[in-house]
């Protein structure tokens, strides 16, 4: 075999590994901001539900400032693939999401015990949903609720835990944000 060949066998080998190493890439090709959705967003909180892609996109209104409507509603996805999905309701009473009339939000409901703060609150397989005191200038109380994608795979226990975290990290914020003042 001529040197030339050999450079050139050697050349098109390395170029056939750049691809195919390029191909097998992937990875989290966006940041994640430090606010969406009209409050602060923890990151490592958040980070159980991401995905790896390339475009990461706040699609939705604030939780926090609604003006008149009672509601706010805000997704954040990846690549065009809901990862997670946020709804606050400014409402005049305190809901049990454990009620028979909120069993339709989840699958395997459970309550959360041990809130850091006042309030009801019960996690499923797939979503999270407190309601806490506001006493507010906008609201008496809120309901927060959070749902992931149903592409969601991994452990579902490790998954409520998660959802369970993000939950109780967000509520504050939300009512901070809103000027809650209980």
């Amino acid at each position: 075999m001529s040197t030339n060949t050999r450079r050139l066998a050697a050349a098109l080998l390395a170029g056939g590994l750049a691809v195919s190493l390029t191909g097998c890439g992937g990875g989290r090709e966006y940041t994640v901001p430090e606010a969406a959705c009209g409050v602060p967003l923890d990151e490592k909180k958040l980070d159980p539900f991401l995905v790896d892609g390339k475009t990461f996109r706040v699609v939705g209104d604030s939780l926090a400032d609604t003006g008149k409507k009672p509601q706010g509603r805000c997704d954040l996805s990846v690549d065009d693939w809901l990862v997670v999905s946020f709804e606050v309701n400014k409402v005049d009473k305190l809901y049990d999401p454990m009620a028979d009339s909120e069993s339709f939000r989840f699958v395997h409901p459970a309550k959360l015990e041990n809130l850091p703060f006042p309030g009801l609150g019960a996690v499923g397989d797939r979503t999270a949903m407190i309601s806490t005191k506001c006493a507010g200038p906008e609201a008496d109380y809120l309901i927060t609720e959070v749902r992931l994608s149903t592409k969601t795979e991994g452990d579902v226990t490790e998954r409520r835990k998660n959802i369970e975290t993000f939950a109780v990290d967000l509520v504050p914020k939300v009512k901070k944000t809103l000027g809650c003042t209980a």
